[in-house]
């Protein structure tokens, strides 16, 4: 066929003459059972469906409203297991550092006498603060008891001057409970931690909470030349939250216009972008006031659920405009032309609303009860953004189309965009049916060198990717893990047997040790327990007895107390710090630190010696949970695959859906791989999304490709014309829906700014896969198969 003219059609009146033909041939075989004809309700009761539509949508606002942000940090690796419960038992037992606001005060000036009166101030302004419950800090240290007397203050109530102040100074600096703990070693970093109270954590008053704070900070050390920086779990929960509810306003609202920008440049008339647009829009609304009155919260995984509505919903959309469009054109009235583009693209959309649905229920299956929730959430707006497209369309269409003759008149001829389209995809397909034997080849043999790429990607997974890194909290953190060896802490929960005393020697020996076990741990530092006092009264005061670290612990505040010792003294923990590190290098460390444990386990077997806290945890799971997920997305095509063969009732189609709805995984994770960025939560979202949208593609050419098979006649004719009639829209939503979603690499949360840019790019590739791959692939399976149903009559006859 080389230097053939393209075999397709000369315009859109033509397309859907032909087209309407093609229908009625095939229209006893229901590709969809038939579901796609509830989008004739509307068209038949238009003021009822408009009417319940406006109550909808007034009863979504309200729902919309009720939506709230999920911040917690620990809210990814929740799941009943053995190990969270246990990270749950210990958070309930001992205060968590999630309640924990970490100010980091820093300068070559902080030992300074001038700079530390105003430190002292600040920590006094801080404790009276509503809603803090504790600080500790370098001020809260005590000098060693003397004679069973109350320990006094390690810095008085009147600071001294000249020798006497330096002298306090290195006493300070020599202090085993300050130094590398709340002072750094070269004493130009002091932490303050501050407790504050579950309640406004976990409400509406941290924001006021914090921003009290930092006014007290910034008061405090104004003109000392020091710096302050908060930092810890809640600082971080208040700028996600702050990032998430800032993002949707703004990206969402950015990238529709975006869209609907470049779709009035190509409809060249505000009421078929209105059309097109419109759907989704009403779709989200729909969604999201529907997941807020189910009190679903909005999380990092929920707050895409807006860019995935629309792209599940405005390829749908736009498929059904073009082609009710291209029946105005072609001289049929508004009723007509819309009924017909329901009965024709409608089969391929709910085909592809069916196949995202079967990825969300494939979520169902993870340990992580945020991915099943948000798999929940995505199964019911895919419902919903079915039925919006299938009924809105034809509604507003038959709404804000007038004039129709006028309208065919005017575009014949003048519709210059849509046409210049038409010939690009004309001129492609011509050139991938010419050789498709040879561009199946290179198809197949490019795809399999990306995975061989792909099967190298790693899981990854930091703390700070989560959090805004353009704000405070990160780069506090930053400094700790500089000069305090972190800012994640890393817990030893140590249970008692029954009936153990927490003074009793072998407990003391049991803590001990695993004091020690934690401070020969390469990679963590800053270790606090029981022992640390314990040790503190022996050198600087000689006592060793139970009863003076018993008489201590009695003294000390019981906020201080109760981060290491139970309510009911039947537990302890021992708490070390580690820095914001990559899970992979994470792991290892809290492995190695598990087996050390090991030990002492075997020769105390009555104490339960557990590594917990947020940072285990983390390691331990998002490993396994993003290689779950990457397993499940790879089960997931063959599945889908398979569901598309059964849908169209064809072995050969179920074959060719399979190179262009895995293209789009494996360049992207590719891209991954050279930048080493790894596989992290956002990316395999992402990952899902550009597998949607090429199955959205996938589906809508092979359906229109059923239509335009005609039996005895040349394959690439239908291939040729299928691809000139789906192939405008395809590049249009392919277009608009990469920007919508480019713009949110300016989002502050790097999550975010990843799922964005990878679904961008995502988009391109799938179009891309569905232009050059999915085009010749067809063909030559179609010709084979043809070749051996010739050969097999042949042989029969």
């Amino acid at each position: 066929m080389t230097g053939k003219q393209p075999r397709h059609v000369s315009g859109a009146a033509e397309a859907a003459r032909e087209e309407r033909v093609a229908w009625h041939r095939r229209e006893p075989r229901h590709l969809a059972l038939g579901i796609e004809r509830i989008g004739l309700i509307s068209l038949r009761f238009r003021l009822p469906a408009t009417i319940i539509l406006i109550a909808l949508a007034v009863v979504a606002a309200f729902g919309v409203e009720r939506l709230k942000v999920d911040d917690s940090l620990s809210q990814l690796f929740r799941s009943d297991t053995a190990e969270f419960r246990q990270y749950e038992q210990l958070t309930r037992r001992f205060p968590s550092s999630e309640y924990d606001v970490l100010v980091v005060v820093e300068g070559k000036t902080l030992l300074e006498r001038e700079s530390m009166e105003k430190l002292r101030d600040l920590v006094t302004e801080l404790q009276l603060i509503d809603g803090t419950r504790g600080i500790i800090s370098l001020f809260s240290a005590r000098q060693p008891p003397e004679q069973g007397r109350l320990p006094a203050a390690l810095f008085p109530e009147d600071m001294p001057d000249g020798p006497e102040y330096d002298r306090l100074i290195e006493n300070v600096k020599a202090n085993d409970i300050i130094r590398g703990k709340l002072m750094s070693e070269d004493g130009e970093l002091a932490l303050i931690v501050l407790a504050l109270e579950p309640k406004v954590v976990d409400g509406k008053g941290l924001a006021d909470v914090i921003a009290e704070v930092r006014k007290a900070v910034a008061e405090n050390i104004a003109g000392t030349g020091l710096t302050g920086q908060l930092s810890g779990v809640p600082v971080m929960q208040l700028e996600i939250r702050t990032a998430v509810e800032r993002d949707r306003l703004v990206y969402n609202s950015i990238g529709f216009a975006a869209g609907c920008l470049i779709a009035i440049l190509f409809f060249r008339r505000v009421s078929f972008m209105i059309i097109a647009a419109a759907p989704p829009l009403i779709a989200i609304l729909l969604a999201l006031g529907l997941l807020g009155w189910f009190d679903f919260r909005l999380n990092m995984f929920l707050n895409v659920m807006t860019p995935l509505i629309m792209v599940i919903s405005f390829s749908d959309s736009m498929q059904l405009t073009f082609a009710a469009r291209d029946r105005l054109i072609a001289g049929e009235n508004k009723y007509e032309a819309f009924k017909n583009a329901i009965l024709v693209v409608g089969p391929a959309c709910v085909l592809t609303h069916g196949t995202a649905g079967l990825s969300f229920v494939a979520l169902q299956f993870s340990d992580s009860d945020l991915i099943r929730t948000f798999g929940e959430a995505g199964l019911i707006a895919t419902i919903i953004a079915l039925v919006a497209v299938l009924m809105l369309v034809p509604l507003l269409g038959v709404w804000l189309i007038h004039k129709e003759q006028r309208f065919a008149a005017h575009i014949k001829g003048a519709d210059v965009a849509v046409d210049w389209l038409r010939r690009l995809c004309a001129w492609i397909a011509a050139r991938m049916v010419s050789r498709p034997g040879l561009y199946s080849l290179l198809s197949v043999l490019l795809v399999g060198g990306l995975a061989l790429i792909y099967a190298n990607l790693e899981p990854r997974y930091r703390l700070a990717d989560q959090v805004p890194d353009k704000r405070q909290a990160v780069a506090a953190s930053s400094r700790l893990d500089a000069k305090l060896t972190g800012a994640n802490p890393i817990d030893i929960l140590v249970e008692f047997p029954k009936g153990a005393s927490l003074y009793a020697p072998e407990t003391l020996e049991v803590i001990a040790a695993v004091h020690a076990m934690i401070e020969k741990q390469a990679g963590v530092g800053n270790v606090w327990s029981l022992e640390t006092l314990r040790r503190w009264l022996a050198e600087k005061a000689g006592k060793s007895d139970v009863e003076t670290l018993k008489q201590y612990v009695d003294l000390l505040p019981t906020h201080l107390t109760r981060r290491f010792i139970s309510a009911e003294q039947d537990a302890v923990v021992v708490t070390g710090r580690i820095p914001d590190i990559d899970a992979s290098r994470l792991l290892p460390v809290v492995a190695t630190l598990d087996r050390a444990l090991a030990e002492v386990r075997s020769k105390h077997p009555g104490y339960t010696i557990s590594v917990t806290g947020l940072a285990a945890i983390a390691a331990r799971n998002s490993a396994n949970m993003i290689g779950k997920l990457n397993q499940a997305l790879t089960v997931e095509i063959i599945f889908v695959a398979a569901f598309i063969g059964l849908a169209f009732r064809s072995v050969v189609v179920m074959v060719v859906s399979i190179l262009p709805g895995i293209f789009p995984i494996l360049i992207s994770g590719t891209v991954l791989w050279a930048l080493g960025q790894g596989l992290q939560f956002a990316s395999v979202v992402a990952l899902t999304v550009s597998f949607g949208l090429g199955l959205s593609a996938t589906v809508h050419f092979l359906n229109r490709l059923r239509l335009e098979d005609k039996p005895g006649a040349d394959p690439a004719i239908g291939v040729e014309r299928a691809t000139v009639l789906v192939g405008p829209p395809l590049i249009l939503t392919s277009v608009v829906l990469a920007c919508g979603l480019a713009v949110t690499v300016l989002s502050d949360l790097p999550s975010l700014r990843l799922f964005g840019w990878l679904s961008a790019f995502a988009m391109i590739a799938a179009l891309f896969a569905d232009m050059l791959i999915l085009r010749p692939t067809a063909m030559y399976l179609k010709t084979l198969s043809l070749r051996v149903q010739h050969a097999w009559s042949g042989g029969h006859r």
